[in-house]
C-alpha cells in the first residue's frame, strides 16, 4: 500500500499589474489591477475564474485566484478541501490515499478500513492489537468471550461449540459427562460401563484401590474387585480343591452348591469314583459326596 503526496500549486503567478496589458479574453486593461498570468498569458481574475481556473474535484466549484490550489495526478482541490473522507483531517501537509470516486484517506483510517474486522465488536484490529485468531475468523482479544458466563478467555483453553465459544468450566458444567462414582465432570479420556461414564481413577478396585481400566475384574454388589482381591476377600473357597471360586476367571465357569458348601463344578465329583456330578444325580452320606452307583458299594 503506497502514500502519496499532492504535488504543490498550480503552474500559475497571481501580482498586480505595472504594465500595459489588456486581459486576453475581455481585453479589459490590466494596468494597476489584479491579473493571472497562466501558460504565458495575462488574464483578469474575473475571466480567470470563468475560463482558466481549475474545478476542485471535492466541492466542484472553481479554484480562484486567492485561493490555494492543490493537484495531484490531473485532479485539483482547494487546500481547505483537501481533507480525509472519514476523519476529515487535513492532508495539506500529510501522506494520503487516494481511493475510489477520487476521496482522499489519511494514512490511519486507510490502515482501519482495511484492516481485518474484529468477530465480536466489529470494529477494525490494527497494527499492535492483541488478538485472536480461529478458523479465519480474529477477535481483539478481549472481545473473545466465554459464550456462557461472558469471561474473556483471551489465549486461554477454550471449547467451540458451533458458533458458541466456551471457557472450560462452563464446558464442563454445561455439555461434559458426569462420573457415576464422584459426579464431577469428565473432561477427558474416561470410560464406560453398563452404560455409565466413570473417571478412570475412580474405576477402581474396592479393596486394593488400584485402576481397573483395560484390566479384568468382577463386580458384588456395585463393588468393583480385581482378580486377586476378588480370591482373596470376596470368592467363595471350594468344598473340594479349597482354592477360591472365581467364575469367569479361570477354569470353569459353573459353581455348584449344596448345603451351605461350593465347587467348582469341575471338582464336584464322587468320592469313590471320581466321576465328575455337576447337573447329575448324587448323593452324600456322611458329608461326603458320592454317584449314584457307589454308594451301594460300601
Amino acid at each position: 500500500m503506497a502514500f502519496h503526496r499532492h504535488t504543490g500549486p498550480g503552474s500559475y503567478t497571481v501580482g498586480t499589474m505595472s504594465e500595459r496589458f489588456d486581459c486576453h479574453y475581455c481585453r479589459d486593461p490590466l494596468q494597476g489591477k489584479k491579473y493571472v498570468q497562466k501558460e504565458g498569458r495575462h488574464c483578469c481574475v474575473k475571466c480567470f475564474e470563468k475560463i482558466c481556473a481549475n474545478t476542485c474535484i471535492e466541492c466542484k466549484k472553481p479554484i480562484g485566484a486567492d485561493s490555494k490550489e492543490l493537484h495531484f495526478k490531473n485532479r485539483y482541490w482547494h487546500d481547505t478541501c483537501f481533507r480525509c473522507f472519514k476523519c476529515y483531517t487535513s492532508l495539506v501537509n500529510e501522506p494520503f490515499m487516494l481511493r475510489e470516486n477520487n476521496k482522499v484517506w489519511c494514512s490511519n483510517c486507510t490502515a482501519a478500513e482495511d484492516a481485518p474486522r474484529c468477530k465480536g465488536c466489529f470494529k477494525p484490529i490494527i497494527a499492535g492489537d492483541q488478538n485472536v485468531e480461529y478458523k479465519k475468523m480474529v477477535w481483539h482479544k478481549d472481545c473473545f468471550t466465554c459464550s456462557q458466563c461472558k469471561k474473556v478467555i483471551g489465549s486461554g483453553s477454550f471449547f467451540p461449540k458451533g458458533d458458541d465459544f466456551y471457557c472450560v468450566s462452563c464446558h464442563e458444567h454445561k455439555f461434559a459427562k458426569t462420573c457415576a462414582k464422584c459426579k464431577n465432570p469428565i473432561t477427558s479420556g474416561g470410560l464406560t460401563y453398563q452404560e455409565q461414564p466413570w473417571h478412570s481413577e475412580c474405576f477402581i478396585c474396592s479393596n486394593c484401590k488400584k485402576q481397573l481400566g483395560g484390566k479384568r475384574f468382577t463386580a458384588v454388589e456395585d463393588q468393583f474387585y480385581c482378580v486377586d482381591c476378588y480370591k482373596e476377600c470376596v470368592a467363595k473357597k471350594c468344598a473340594g480343591c479349597k482354592n477360591p471360586i472365581t467364575a469367569g476367571f479361570g477354569r470353569g465357569t459353573s459353581v455348584v452348591n449344596y448345603e451351605d458348601e461350593s465347587w467348582h463344578d469341575y471338582c464336584f465329583k464322587c468320592t469313590k469314583c471320581a466321576r465328575g456330578l455337576a447337573n447329575k444325580r448324587f448323593v452324600c452320606h456322611n458329608g461326603k459326596i458320592y454317584c449314584a452307583e457307589c454308594p451301594k458299594r460300601l
